[in-house]
């Protein structure tokens, strides 16, 4: 009976780890996609009209820009 309790708490333990260490991969993979994101906002809106013309952007575009730069590289 003992060896069945021990068990099945380290089947809890084990099910409690895994889905913590999952838990902390989103975070960690969230905050980098955020990261990524603002910094490519802050880079494009320093950026002048003419210098973002000359990428073939617009300043209305930054913000998705930046969500596809953020997207690809999080992938990655």
């Amino acid at each position: 009976m003992a060896y069945y309790s021990q068990a099945q708490a380290h089947n809890y333990t084990q099910h409690f780890l895994s889905g913590a260490s999952a838990l902390m991969a989103k975070i960690a993979a969230r905050y980098a996609h955020y990261r990524i994101y603002h910094t490519s906002v802050a880079e494009l809106r320093k950026l002048s009209d003419r210098d973002l013309r000359d990428l073939g952007l617009h300043r209305s575009m930054i913000k998705s820009v930046a969500h596809e730069a953020a997207d690809k590289k999080s992938r990655m």
